[in-house]
């Protein structure tokens, strides 16, 4: 599947769908801070467009006259996707993203010894195929 170019109010919406669960257009829209609430027809369109040009969401049920909606991708999957961008600008090679995240102090031992125990089970995968 080709990696959705999510925007960040559409990255938004898929947070309060990942976090909630099933939500109508109007719960999406009172989640956002009274100060930076977008209208309720905005978060309306951008639902939309995610649903019918993005398959990020889905219609789970309907209340009233009124949509249900969640999330039809999963965090990890759009995580991931959005990883291997980050690792194509940098020509595919991890390391200058290792770099970046040790020298902003993200990167700790015991993640890099959680990624070691991870390589060495995918190199057994690997060598089992």
């Amino acid at each position: 599947m080709a990696r959705l170019k999510l925007s960040k109010l559409e990255l938004q919406i898929m947070e309060i769908l990942w976090k909630r669960g099933p939500c109508s257009i109007r719960q999406i829209q009172e989640v956002f801070p009274v100060s930076k609430r977008p209208a309720y027809t905005t978060v309306q369109t951008t639902v939309y467009r995610l649903l019918e040009g993005k398959k990020a969401v889905k219609i789970v049920g309907r209340i009233s006259n009124a949509n249900i909606f969640d999330a039809a991708i999963t965090r990890e999957d759009e995580g991931r996707k959005l990883i291997d961008d980050v690792l194509a600008l940098f020509g595919g090679r991890p390391k200058p993203v290792m770099a970046h995240l040790v020298e902003t102090g993200q990167l700790t031992l015991a993640d890099i010894q959680e990624a070691e125990r991870a390589l060495r089970q995918h190199q057994k995968e690997r060598s089992r195929k």
